[in-house]
């Protein structure tokens, strides 16, 4: 049986900055770019009672908590935090999978200790060595794993046996599986569907009729079925967005305003996921209505929507004014090994 554990530093940006000035515990706090036009890339408990959250504009924030207290962003010193909590997790295993600054999946399959066990002594050691806190999640698979270790935060952990996992999935919104967002909540909303248990009444031929590809991949989460190995030195090359639309899109400033939501959407996914990565270029790809598709690309540190939409008109001009059935926008990131990081919400 697979022994999975999902390790999640609470508000680690925020506790590390209140861990180097004691002065602004118990107090709101964000940390944030340096200006109102900024996001926040995280804000503590104290914050987060008035609304406020990671990837809100800085103004926002303000306005839900005027008292809030607004910190820089520090990466050298995360990073370096990060470092030393990777290190404790090498004390107990090499099949370490980081998803960001703070989280990781561990896989400790090969060892006779409980995974519970091994998790409540990795985030001992984690608490003794750099005074942080951090929350667990432990079961068979890495979906669960990652729902579990929300369960008991902060500083805490939640294990789900093997033959739990039928009843916890059962009860649970369907927003809280993997790949779950905004818009197939409300299509799935819309069918009726709420929790996992609503999701697998419906057979693999409605799910694939509705969904395509991906309602084979609903039906095995909604029914807690993860067979994702935990992958060591995981690094993402790049991160996208994309939107295939109900009609063809015929002219070019009919993309503009979709593009904007996208740059947006990707800016909270860069924020909350991968604020340690520096961003080489920006691309833009569009698939016109006979399917064929093409990409224009730019080099670039920051999502710049002048540079975004000339990327636009360059790919919309190589179609010859093709209808456009997909939008997709990203950006590729640099090598991790070789690059400094830069703060690209400043």
């Amino acid at each position: 049986m697979r022994k999975i554990i999902h390790i999640d530093m609470d508000c680690f940006y925020a506790a590390i900055e209140e861990r180097d000035d004691p002065s602004l515990r118990g107090m709101p706090l964000a940390v944030a770019g340096s200006t109102r036009r900024g996001v926040l890339t995280t804000a503590n408990y104290e914050a987060r009672k008035f609304g406020c959250r990671s990837a809100m504009p800085v103004f926002k924030a303000l306005e839900l908590c005027p008292h809030l207290k607004l910190v820089p962003v520090r990466f050298d010193a995360y990073r370096a935090e990060s470092a030393r909590i990777r290190s404790i997790f090498g004390r107990f295993t090499e099949v370490i999978e980081p998803l960001s600054l703070d989280e990781a999946y561990l896989d400790v399959s090969h060892l006779r200790s409980s995974a519970s066990a091994i998790a409540r002594e990795i985030r001992a050691q984690i608490r003794e060595e750099t005074r942080l806190t951090a929350s667990a999640g432990v079961s068979s698979n890495k979906l669960i794993a990652k729902i579990a270790s929300d369960w008991n935060k902060p500083d805490g952990q939640f294990e789900v046996p093997p033959e739990e996992i039928p009843a916890f999935i059962a009860a649970l919104p369907v927003g809280r599986l993997w790949g779950v967002g905004g818009k197939t909540r409300e299509r799935l909303a819309a069918i009726g569907v709420q929790t996992c248990a609503d999701l697998q009444k419906l057979d693999r031929i409605e799910l694939a009729r509705r969904f395509g590809r991906w309602g084979l991949e609903l039906w095995h989460l909604c029914r807690g079925m993860d067979e994702r190995p935990v992958t060591p030195d995981r690094t993402r090359k790049s991160l996208s967005s994309e939107t295939t639309f109900s009609e063809n899109i015929v002219v070019l400033p009919a993309l503009i305003p979709p593009m904007r939501a996208m740059i947006e959407g990707l800016k909270e996914d860069l924020v909350s996921k991968h604020a340690d990565r520096v961003i080489r270029s920006l691309v833009v790809k569009l698939k016109f209505a006979d399917f064929e598709r093409t990409t224009a690309e730019r080099a670039g540190h920051a999502l710049d929507h002048e540079v975004f939409a000339e990327l636009l008109a360059e790919a919309w001009k190589r179609g010859n004014n093709r209808a456009v059935r997909l939008l997709g926008v990203g950006v590729r990131f640099e090598d991790p090994k070789s690059e400094a990081q830069l703060d690209f919400f400043g």
